[in-house]
């Protein structure tokens, strides 16, 4: 069984002093609703409602006192209401506008309550002409399994002592980069995971990776109504996982002749339903680091593993001996990415780029993270210190003396200066499975 990190967060938000509605956001199929059913049995009393269905959609449409209508949904359920030992689940909320709306007298009237509700996909982000109530919730957003929770699924906990102590790690480095490359093929689709644990075959889980491009697939038919953007989503969830890592120019993307105005808006909506994200370049140093939006974005997908599946490349994942030699490294990029989010889980969380402005030559550094307010410059690469002049060009220019460096090689920590300014700084070279430890590493060792 995966033990998913996102129950330990909904324990921290049940025990909050300030706790209000949860809105539980993800792509579909990322384990919302196992989650939370898992949690419910923390609780003396759970209800579950999908609205989805048409009963359970009246059912708590009714207008009546909410007082009135709590005990009633609870007993429709055989569950005794006692609020402060209670859960309530409300699934593909997006059904109904006016249980939208209602979230707010939760919130004021029963805040000892603890109520969740999720969506899926792409209702996320059609407009249902109702809005979640602003300030009166909060939100927690659910993303395919992190490389622990793999760890989890094949019963490899006692792994996490290695990533909870990197300096000891080298002594597991070849056992852990293994499984980091079988992570880096199966994705973390929770169904696909688990899959994998109990049969151990790279190749078994085709059906279920085909069943879910094609759902999302289907969705875009369901919800979105404009025939114009439905052809242009189509056209992102059929050939926008060949540009994954890369950048791209949206307008005429793929040979379309789409405009890039219809292309950023349906890449607008994929974004808010948590399939892809563009992230765009900086060229600042330090905070704030605004994006670049007229500049290129690059393409992060939400799963690697769809990724390779969906752009034909997982065979050659398979017989590479090192990630980074794959698809000229851009899945190695591309699981880093995947990898940070597991730092944040509130939805938007933006990741970013770095571009060297104005002359004196090219610089560009894969990714920037900030911890403690300072932007912390990450470079995936191999190879030696003296190669990584991006790094070194944005370590010039900043006030940061830390950089990292995420490799297939141990996990090191080497005091070193940059190559044209001789400027010392701090080179924490990380191999890939300790990303998801990126922040707690870096407070440690800056």
């Amino acid at each position: 069984m995966i033990k998913r990190q996102a129950l330990d967060r909904l324990l921290e938000w049940k025990n909050s002093a300030y706790r209000k509605p949860l809105i539980v956001r993800g792509p579909r199929q990322v384990g919302k609703t196992t989650v939370v059913n898992e949690f419910g049995k923390m609780f003396d009393s759970y209800v579950y409602l999908n609205l989805d269905k048409a009963t359970d959609r009246a059912a708590i449409e009714r207008q009546m006192p909410l007082e009135h209508l709590l005990e009633i949904l609870f007993a429709r359920s055989r569950q005794a209401f006692r609020p402060e030992t209670s859960l309530l689940f409300i699934d593909e909320i997006q059904n109904s506008p006016t249980t939208i709306a209602q979230l707010r007298y939760f919130y004021e009237e029963h805040p000892e309550l603890c109520v969740i509700a999720a969506g899926s996909l792409l209702e996320n982000v059609v407009d249902v002409r109702a809005s979640f109530p602003v300030g009166r919730v909060d939100y927690m957003a659910m993303r395919p399994c992190s490389l622990r929770e793999f760890l989890s699924a094949l019963g490899k906990e006692h792994l996490f002592y290695f990533l909870d102590t990197p300096e000891y790690s080298v002594a597991c480095h070849e056992e852990l980069m293994s499984l980091f490359n079988q992570y880096v093929i199966v994705g973390g689709m929770p169904e696909i995971v688990d899959g994998y644990a109990k049969t151990h075959d790279l190749l078994a889980q085709d059906r279920l990776y085909a069943q879910l491009l094609r759902g999302y697939r289907d969705d875009v038919e369901k919800y979105v109504a404009d025939r114009k953007m439905t052809d242009v989503v189509r056209l992102i969830l059929d050939k926008g996982w060949q540009y994954a890592s890369q950048t791209v120019s949206l307008g005429n993307l793929g040979n379309s002749g789409y405009a890039a105005k219809d292309v950023g808006e349906a890449f607008r909506l994929l974004e808010k339903a948590m399939l892809v994200e563009l992230v765009y370049p900086t060229t600042a140093t330090a905070i704030p680091a605004m994006p670049q939006m007229r500049r290129q974005p690059k393409v992060i997908w939400f799963d690697t593993g769809l990724v390779n599946f969906a752009a034909g490349v997982r065979r050659e994942v398979i017989g590479a001996m090192d990630v980074m030699d794959v698809w000229r490294g851009r899945i190695a990029e591309h699981v880093v990415a995947q990898e940070l989010l597991t730092q944040d889980d509130m939805p938007g969380k933006e990741r970013a780029f770095w571009m060297k402005d104005g002359g004196g030559g090219s610089a560009e550094v894969d990714f920037i993270w900030t911890v403690d307010g300072q932007i912390i410059p990450i470079e995936v690469k191999n190879g030696t210190n003296s190669h990584l002049r991006s790094l070194h060009s944005f370590i010039d220019a900043s006030p940061v003396d830390i950089g990292v460096r995420v490799w297939s090689g141990p996990f090191s920590v080497d005091d070193v200066q940059t190559t044209i300014r001789k400027k010392p700084f701090r080179l924490i070279n990380l191999p890939f499975y300790l990303t998801g430890s990126f922040e707690q590493i870096v407070r440690k060792y800056a």
